[in-house]
């Protein structure tokens, strides 16, 4: 008699779950196996090298999800001064644009920290490593944000407009405002690109331990691939520039 209840309340959190109602945003920047490649630059040295890439759809809580990765790590040449291996990952919900679950795996001279979350996008909760928490509808990872974005459109914006996201990291929710900071052309090993400069304004859980404003470069079409990345650290900045990218979803427009 147990095995059937139990039975019986596992099929009902199934039925539950399928009926459960998402948003859907429509998506031209992205989708799977695209791969962006970043030389990172520390003043007029190139110290490393980062990564953006979906290597796969998966399928989580019951829906299909993009796994995506982030990794900066130095070069050899650069691994005795301060040596990084940092890597990230997301599973952002195909049709919704959010994210399911988020890693978080720091390793910048001798900083270490791991983190990771579980986003109960149904139930309003966030399971992750230090606790559970409540979380409001869609919230974001700083990753997931990031591709979020990529699918908005900005060519109403006026310069100083903000975006308005909400971020959870650690134990709690920040909001996150981006703030739209006009055209610009930009030069890099990648190309020409005519380009959308963003600023995240990052409370917590950035990309880099050091936390500090972020510029992003993005280009001005429905892909919205970023091409620079400027950094502010405890010490001057690190500057990413697009080196190569590869299976983009759609027509790369803003190349000159």
């Amino acid at each position: 008699m147990n095995h059937l209840f139990f039975l019986i309340i596992y099929l009902s959190s199934i039925l539950f779950s399928q009926k459960t109602e998402f948003r859907r945003i429509e998506n031209k920047a992205f989708g799977v196996k695209e791969k962006l490649t970043f030389d990172v630059n520390y003043g007029f040295a190139t110290v490393g090298i980062a990564t953006f890439s979906i290597p796969e759809i998966r399928t989580l809580a019951g829906r299909r999800v993009y796994r995506v990765r982030f990794e900066v790590n130095t070069l050899p040449a650069f691994d005795p001064f301060f040596k990084v291996r940092d890597w990230y990952e997301t599973y952002i919900d195909v049709e919704g644009i959010f994210p399911w679950r988020f890693e978080q795996h720091i390793r910048e001279g001798n900083y270490r920290r791991d983190f990771s979350a579980f986003f109960d996008q149904r139930r309003n909760k966030a399971k992750t490593t230090e606790g559970e928490y409540v979380i409001p509808p869609y919230v974001h990872d700083i990753v997931s944000a990031f591709f979020y974005v990529r699918t908005l459109e900005f060519s109403k914006m006026k310069k100083g407009d903000k975006l308005k996201l909400q971020n959870f990291y650690k134990d709690r929710t920040y909001d996150l405002e981006v703030v739209y900071h006009g055209i610009e052309v930009v030069k890099v090993k990648a190309g020409r690109f005519r380009c959308i400069i963003v600023e995240p304004l990052v409370q917590e859980g950035g990309l880099f331990k050091s936390e500090g404003n972020i510029i992003i470069w993005l280009t001005d079409d429905d892909i919205k691939m970023p091409v620079k990345v400027k950094t502010k650290v405890l010490i001057g900045s690190i500057d990413s520039e697009l080196t190569a990218y590869e299976n983009l979803k759609s027509p790369l427009k803003s190349k000159l």
